[in-house]
């Protein structure tokens, strides 16, 4: 038997989760709040019977898309405006990520640059956020219970992180009904970003026993329900599966680190317009099939069988069925390769220089060297 290393776990002060329970969240924002600052979707008419219930003075802020320094700035300057005394967001993982930015930033100070990751200053939060109530609409990013919110830099052309315990949610409230309007576009790259989110983790060499078992079920919903759900968006039993999976996967990665997948799109996501979750569709067969060839250690392969046999269900599952399943999932879904967004191998040098740097690169099983992440670029085109 292995020796358990020592380890921690965070997530959010509170976790609420069920279909129907969104009906809570007016209470849930009053008792830590009287001035709402509210980040929806582009759309915030789609949650109007929610947002309606939401202590007054609310004030409401579409975020148009993935959230960037300068749309962090805008948000925090409209939110001190307010004098809001707590943060809501309901949407999906960009909306989190700049309601959780928005939160840290009302607790210390206004420039995202003072305390982002690799191309700010990366100074630690020494004062905790403003009350953050998450609300995601999509099954995939976790981001309602991660202690980072990415945003976009545009001068570098990179995504980075705002990072620390006082980012996490005071209170993550998952209504898988609030997803049954996702279009099968959405559905494909949230649900396969759950899944990658549930099974870097599972192979991270961060991994410790309570983020296996929480990536592990995470994976067995999505082996069930990914298809199911895409196939059927009124499915109501595969998006609360879907929805678990990504609060499961969610809870892995924040103490368990992910890898390759995620080292690669974070920086392909700051060079051009392509979703987090469709980066990370392109991507995961071309890094496990890389992981899979330059695994050394006979634990590595292991758990790379452990996670084929979670998300096939089939007790004797290898890893060949593993790979098979992940191709015969990604064709289904209709996945794009990244040479619909623009990249082509004349990207590869700095898109290989980048994710080498990349902080979800410390989680890979296997290190891989700069030829194999070539190869692994060329084959998500």
């Amino acid at each position: 038997m292995s020796p358990v290393p020592p380890f921690g776990f965070a997530t959010a002060t509170r976790v609420l989760f069920g279909a129907g329970r969104a009906a809570e969240l007016p209470d849930v924002v009053g008792a830590l709040g009287a001035r709402p600052f509210v980040c929806t979707g582009k759309n915030p008419a789609r949650h109007a019977q929610l947002l309606d219930r939401l202590p007054a003075p609310r004030l409401v802020h579409p975020v148009p898309g993935e959230p960037s320094v300068e749309t962090a700035r805008l948000a925090v300057a409209a939110a001190r405006a307010h004098r809001a005394d707590v943060v809501v967001a309901i949407g999906g993982g960009s909306v989190l990520d700049l309601g959780k930015a928005v939160a840290a930033l009302l607790g210390n100070g206004t420039d995202p640059l003072d305390h982002l990751e690799v191309v700010g200053r990366g100074r630690p939060f020494a004062r905790p956020s403003a009350p953050f109530v998450a609300v995601p609409t999509t099954a995939g990013t976790g981001a309602e219970v991660t202690a980072n919110a990415v945003l976009a830099v545009a001068s570098a052309g990179v995504k980075a992180s705002l990072r620390g315990p006082s980012l996490l949610p005071s209170v993550a409230l998952v209504d898988p009904l609030l997803t049954l309007g996702c279009p099968p576009a959405v559905t494909a790259a949230s649900g396969l970003d759950a899944l990658t989110q549930c099974l870097e983790p599972l192979v991270s060499s961060f991994a410790n026993p309570l983020t296996d078992a929480l990536a592990r079920e995470g994976l067995q919903r999505a082996g069930r329900s990914l298809r199911a759900a895409y196939a059927d968006g009124g499915n109501v039993d595969a998006r609360t599966d879907l929805a678990l999976c990504g609060l499961l996967g969610g809870m892995a990665l924040a103490n368990a680190k992910l890898g390759a997948v995620h080292g690669f799109a974070g920086v392909v996501g700051g060079m051009v317009d392509v979703p987090h979750g469709e980066a990370c569709a392109a991507l995961l067969v071309p890094v496990v099939e890389m992981n899979l060839r330059a695994a050394a250690d006979d634990a590595v392969l292991e758990r790379y069988a452990s996670a084929a046999r979670s998300l096939t269900g089939r007790a004797n599952a290898s890893v060949a069925d593993l790979v098979a399943w992940l191709h015969e999932t990604v064709a289904q879904l209709g996945v794009r390769g990244l040479g619909a967004f623009g990249l082509s191998v004349a990207h590869a040098d700095e898109v290989v220089a980048k994710a080498a740097g990349a902080s979800s690169m410390r989680g890979n099983p296997v290190p891989l060297n700069e030829e194999q992440l070539r190869e692994v670029f060329a084959a998500a085109l």
